[in-house]
């Protein structure tokens, strides 16, 4: 875990300054900020509407009496990616965006459940009630 952590805090910083300075080399500063800036607002605004769209999937899925697992789960991606989408940086750009566009965040939500699966099945998860 503590590896995790610091990959996270000290080697993602490394990659988001690199492409800044990379980026901001090949077409200017300012240009550079303004494209964060577009990517931010985009991002936004793909939120907001994907945002609503999982929205009305859950609330579907309470009128019929069904447990909206997958929308929950479909929410929260969207609200990772929202995230990453604020953090300035082309790389964390790019993440936010495969957890907010749908086609991706299918992918993304197989692999979770493989992994949830896997975990389950080695007894690896505990599940307490308080």
């Amino acid at each position: 875990m503590l590896l995790r952590l610091f990959l996270i805090f000290s080697v993602v910083p490394i990659i988001e300054l690199y492409l800044l300075i990379r980026v901001g080399k090949l077409i200017g500063a300012l240009p550079t900020v303004a494209l964060l800036l577009v990517v931010s607002l985009a991002g936004a605004w793909l939120v907001r509407s994907q945002g609503f769209v999982i929205l009305r999937r859950i609330q579907d899925e309470l009128a019929m009496g069904r447990l909206p697992a997958a929308g929950l789960l479909d929410g929260a991606l969207v609200l990772l990616g929202g995230l990453l989408l604020l953090t300035p940086g082309f790389f964390s750009d790019v993440v936010g965006l495969f957890f907010i566009i749908p086609p991706t965040r299918a992918v993304i939500k197989q692999f979770l459940g493989l992994w949830l699966q896997n975990r389950l099945a080695r007894g690896q998860f505990v599940i307490r009630r308080f």
